[in-house]
């Protein structure tokens, strides 16, 4: 779509977020992201009409999952990852996902803080989110986020997740390769094999192996060796395990070849461009499921009947299958 050509549905304001998205500005950037993370309904639609004017420009990164337990050091290496790639030329934008509080709703979202040196660089944008109560501690705007970094001409998009629960799933859904962070105690090969996160992983690091290199060396041994065990998600690429420090910055390098590797090996089997279009399209029934989820709990008589259904659940009074049952007949009612 060209920058000058205003879609019928495009007010002025909207289409300035347009331009600048894609003239590279940063301030449309963080606005266009914040008016994707509102949650009032107008700001949705007014989101949904920038997305689709932003789309023809997206594409273009590479994107790259990052997870790992807390005090693996992921901050510590994305920033030094995000350092090499700017020496090499390139922009890099990293989404990190905050933990929300369950009780208070806060978040830190101090990663600008940990990657202090990388958000100091005008070749970088660090956008922290609140993951909010979303599934997996991924922020439920993460996807069209990521989007909008593309159009803005950013190279590397990475993710980074809290590394609980199911988190690594839904950044793996959404990204060309998913690199998990290990720490040189990481556990024997049946540990491993238990963790299903290891079927997802493109990419196993073991960081500060500067610590320990024995250690580091014996858990890179039993982790190749989990890996022989377990079935990957493509026929042509066997996850590495690399050992390396992040703070002092030895195995960097290598990591961004084993990632360049991949997509040169993804893209020459055509698995590179099927796996985007299978994202996109998982991520269309995920928002499906929710739109549903969310008009079902909007529904008049459901709002009228949900309280007391669920305080007689509560009692024993009835069947949470009944329950269900009940509230759900009022959508095929006309």
């Amino acid at each position: 779509m060209n920058m000058l050509q205003m879609p019928a549905d495009l007010d002025i304001s909207d289409q300035h977020l347009v331009d600048g998205v894609v003239g590279r500005q940063l301030r449309p950037l963080a606005k266009t992201i914040t008016l994707i993370e509102s949650q009032r309904p107008d700001h949705r639609a007014r989101a949904r009409r920038v997305l689709e004017a932003l789309l023809p420009h997206t594409g273009g990164a590479m994107r790259v999952g990052i997870s790992g337990v807390p005090g693996v050091g992921k901050s510590t290496f994305i920033e030094a990852l995000g350092l090499l790639l700017i020496e090499r030329g390139l922009k890099v934008a990293v989404l990190a996902v905050d933990p929300s509080s369950s009780v208070t709703g806060g978040s830190i979202l101090g990663d600008k803080t940990r990657m202090e040196l990388l958000s100091q660089r005008t070749e970088a944008f660090i956008r922290p989110s609140p993951s909010a109560g979303s599934l997996g501690g991924v922020a439920g705007k993460t996807r069209e986020t990521l989007l909008v970094c593309e159009a803005a001409g950013f190279d590397v998009v990475i993710v980074e997740t809290v590394g609980v629960g199911q988190s690594e799933t839904a950044v793996a859904g959404m990204t060309d390769i998913f690199c998990l962070l290990q720490l040189p105690n990481a556990g024997d090969d049946l540990q491993a094999i238990k963790k299903g996160i290891m079927e997802l992983a493109d990419l196993i690091v073991i960081n500060k192996a500067d610590i320990d290199p024995r250690q580091a060396a014996v858990a890179k041994s039993q982790i190749k060796t989990a890996l022989g065990m377990l079935r990957h998600s493509s026929p042509n690429w066997v996850p590495p395990v690399l050992t390396l420090s992040a703070l002092k910055k030895d195995g960097v390098a290598q990591f961004w070849d084993e990632i360049t590797r991949y997509r040169d090996t993804m893209r020459g089997s055509g698995e590179f461009d099927e796996k985007r279009r299978t994202q996109a399209q998982a991520w269309m029934w995920e928002l499906i499921d929710s739109g549903l989820r969310q008009r079902f709990r909007e529904h008049p008589q459901v709002r009228a009947e949900l309280a007391a259904l669920q305080a007689a659940v509560a009692r024993g009074e009835t069947t949470p299958a009944a329950a269900a049952h009940s509230l759900l007949n009022h959508l095929s009612e006309h």
